[in-house]
C-alpha cells in the first residue's frame, strides 16, 4: 500500500483488518533501472515546490511534471519564500514552463499561503520537491493541527535538511487533500517508455505522429515535425533537449 491508497476494512475487536486495496484512479512514482518508489496514490494532483534558497534543479521540477503527466494529473509550481530578494531570479527558469500552460504560484507559507487555496479545492494534492523548499511549513500553514515539523536549511551546503521521513495526507475539507511528502534529491523516469516518454512533454503532443518517419526518435531525422516547431519557435529548443537527453540516458540505462 502507499499513501492516498482506499482499502476496504472488516473490523476485527477493537482495531480492523485490511481486505482489499481499492482501485487506484493515479500511482506517482519514480524509478531508475534498479528500482520503482511509489509516493502517493489517487492524487488528483501534483504542487511542486520550489524556492529561491536553497537552490532548486529546474530539471528536477521538469521530471516532476513528466511523471504527473503520464498519469493524467493536474500540475502546478508553488515558488515559496517570496520575500526573499532572490525570488525573481529564482521565476526565470519557470518561465518557460508557464508559456506552455503550468500554474506558477508565487507566495511566502510563513506569511500567506491562502494565494494557494483556490488551486487546492476538490483535489488530493501531492506536495513534492527538494528538501528545504518549506512543504512542511506550507502544509502546517494551510492545516494548523497537522504540526508538522519543519527545519532549517544549511547556507554553506546550499540543501534542505531532512524534517518529513514519511508520506502522509491531511484532509482541508470534505473534498480537498494535501498529500505532504519527503524531500527528493532526484527523479528518475525509467517506467516511461519511448512514446510515454514524448507525451509527457504537452507541448509535442499536436506533432506526435506527424514525423515523415513513424520510428523518429526527433534527434534531427529529416521531417521531424518536432525540429520544425523548435524552427518555428513552437517549441522551446530546451525542451527537446531535455526529452532527447532523458531518452538516452533511460536508453542507457536498460543496456545496463
Amino acid at each position: 500500500m502507499v499513501c492516498g491508497d482506499q482499502v476496504e476494512v472488516r473490523r476485527a475487536g477493537d482495531g480492523g483488518v485490511i481486505e482489499r486495496v481499492l482501485p487506484r484512479t493515479t500511482l506517482l512514482y519514480r524509478s531508475d533501472v534498479f528500482r520503482s518508489k511509489a509516493i502517493a496514490a489517487n492524487a488528483s494532483q501534483v504542487a511542486v515546490v520550489v524556492a529561491a534558497r536553497p537552490s532548486f534543479s529546474p530539471e528536477l521540477v521538469q521530471r516532476c511534471l513528466l511523471a504527473a503527466e503520464d498519469q493524467g494529473m493536474a500540475s502546478l509550481i508553488v515558488l515559496n519564500k517570496a520575500d526573499l530578494p532572490e525570488t525573481a531570479t529564482a521565476r526565470a527558469p519557470l518561465e518557460p514552463l508557464a508559456h506552455i500552460g503550468y500554474r506558477v504560484v508565487t507566495l511566502s507559507a510563513e506569511s500567506d499561503a491562502t494565494p494557494l487555496l483556490p488551486h487546492l479545492q476538490g483535489h488530493t494534492t501531492l506536495l513534492i520537491g527538494q528538501s528545504g523548499m518549506g512543504k512542511s511549513t506550507l502544509v502546517n500553514a494551510l492545516c494548523p493541527d497537522a504540526a508538522v515539523a519543519t527545519g532549517e536549511y544549511s547556507e554553506a551546503l546550499d540543501s534542505g535538511r531532512h524534517t518529513t521521513t514519511h508520506t502522509r495526507l491531511h484532509r482541508l475539507d470534505p473534498d480537498t487533500a494535501l498529500i505532504d511528502s519527503p524531500g527528493l534529491q532526484e527523479f528518475a523516469l525509467q517506467h516511461l517508455d519511448d512514446e510515454a516518454l514524448a507525451r509527457a512533454f504537452v507541448e509535442f503532443r499536436p506533432f506526435l505522429g506527424q514525423c515523415r518517419f513513424r520510428d523518429c526518435r526527433h534527434a534531427g531525422e529529416p521531417g521531424c515535425r518536432l525540429d520544425e516547431a523548435v524552427a518555428a519557435g513552437t517549441v522551446d529548443p530546451a525542451r527537446l533537449k531535455l526529452y532527447q537527453t532523458l531518452l538516452r540516458r533511460r536508453q542507457g540505462a536498460a543496456r545496463c
